[in-house]
């Protein structure tokens, strides 16, 4: 099977990255979100990695 990251449209709250990801990774979204959330408010390098990731990473 062909595993690919890509954005999810249907698991989405902003930009689907963190949806596409828990796919990937075979994780429950909302822990990805969760972690995502630590990272944007603890170490403030998360929104700027969520943004290269939205751009990167090809929607579905």
């Amino acid at each position: 099977m062909d595993k690919r990251l890509k954005r999810s449209r249907s698991d989405r709250m902003i930009a689907g990255v963190c949806g596409g990801l828990g796919k990937y990774l075979d994780v429950d979204p909302v822990i990805i979100r969760l972690l995502w959330a630590g990272a944007i408010f603890i170490y403030g390098t998360g929104l700027l990695a969520y943004i290269i990731a939205w751009v990167v990473i090809p929607e579905e």
